[in-house]
């Protein structure tokens, strides 16, 4: 019985995709395209075939699959760190989509070093990726390059540039942040100081930096060298940066500072606590990313909501893609 069961297997033990499609009752093709093409396959079909799938242990060959229809159904993503949770959203609006067309997400950290996500980016492509998004325009021009080359769509992800030569989905860092100094600075606001993650291969702070130095310009002031702060992207160094504005004689400490992010206002709000001060009523103080924690009462700064989780999806939008493949050079339907 076993062996004339191995024999019907090819000698080799495995189920076969036959044997998948004849205990779920459909054709090999609709095995197949269940599982490469889920969107052309009816609810009821889909569960039916992965429950005889599951049942005899089948799982599909993924490199004879790609081999056959000469797709990979894998997508990429390179993310500049992973301790920073609005990353997390953007991945996992991402992956939800990439899933419901029936691709794999790989994803990449460059940890802030360009020839890191380059290499993540080389490792990908050998891997056959079909699509890959980055964040931000910080990279070396080889990767884009080779995307390129390629014909690998790509799109470049928490920052838009009109000028930009690279599709782009996000938003305008530096007049996201010129518009929250021009709001300080109409509530009355005139001594100013700046909490900020590191510049270093980092477009998107350097970006919401001149945004903060374009409002305060126009107002004829600028933020004193000593109250620019940055460092860390941590609570920690957020609350030893507020600590030390505020360690300045009183006529001098800043009344608004501007933070990159939530992580960095939240820090300083923690340390504001043991001070004895608290905003609004003694310092105005603003942070980025609008993360769960800041609205907690005690924690609040005022946020912005740069939509990380809209982020992840938007380059996959039935509007942005077609034919099960993932979105083109300029974030269209790739046909």
């Amino acid at each position: 019985m076993v062996a004339g069961s191995k024999r019907a297997r090819g000698g080799s033990g495995r189920v076969k995709l036959e044997e998948v499609a004849r205990k779920a009752n459909v054709s090999t093709a609709t095995v197949s395209r269940a599982f490469n093409e889920p969107g052309k396959v009816s609810e009821e079909v889909k569960q039916r075939v992965k429950e005889a799938a599951r049942a005899l242990s089948w799982i599909p060959n993924a490199a004879g699959r790609a081999l056959a229809s000469r797709r990979t159904h894998i997508a990429g993503a390179i993310i500049p760190t992973l301790d920073n949770e609005i990353f997390a959203h953007q991945i996992s609006g991402m992956q939800t989509v990439f899933s419901e067309r029936g691709f794999t997400l790989f994803l990449g950290c460059s940890n802030y070093d360009p020839k890191e996500g380059l290499r993540q980016a080389d490792a990908m492509l050998a891997r056959g990726v079909e699509a890959l998004a980055v964040v931000g325009e910080n990279h070396p021009p080889e990767l884009f390059d080779a995307l390129n080359a390629r014909g690998i769509p790509y799109v470049v992800t928490y920052s838009y540039n009109k000028q930009s030569s690279h599709p782009c989905i996000g938003f305008d860092n530096r007049a996201a942040f010129n518009r929250i100094a021009s709001h300080l600075l109409s509530l009355g606001h005139r001594r100013f100081a700046a909490i900020f993650q590191p510049d270093a291969n980092n477009d998107r702070v350097r970006e919401r930096l001149c945004g903060i130095r374009d409002a305060l310009a126009a107002a004829g002031l600028e933020i004193p060298a000593q109250d620019l702060m940055m460092g860390p992207s941590t609570l920690e160094f957020g609350a030893a940066s507020f600590a030390r504005l505020m360690a300045q004689a009183i006529d001098a400490r800043p009344t608004a500072i501007v933070c990159g992010n939530d992580n960095l206002a939240l820090g300083a709000l923690m340390a504001a606590r043991e001070c004895g001060l608290e905003a609004p009523r003694d310092f105005s103080i603003t942070g980025f990313d609008d993360l769960a924690i800041g609205a907690i009462p005690g924690n609040r700064a005022g946020s912005e909501n740069p939509g990380e989780r809209r982020q992840g999806k938007r380059p996959l939008n039935p509007r942005n893609s077609g034919n099960g493949r993932p979105f083109d050079k300029r974030g269209n339907a790739r046909q």
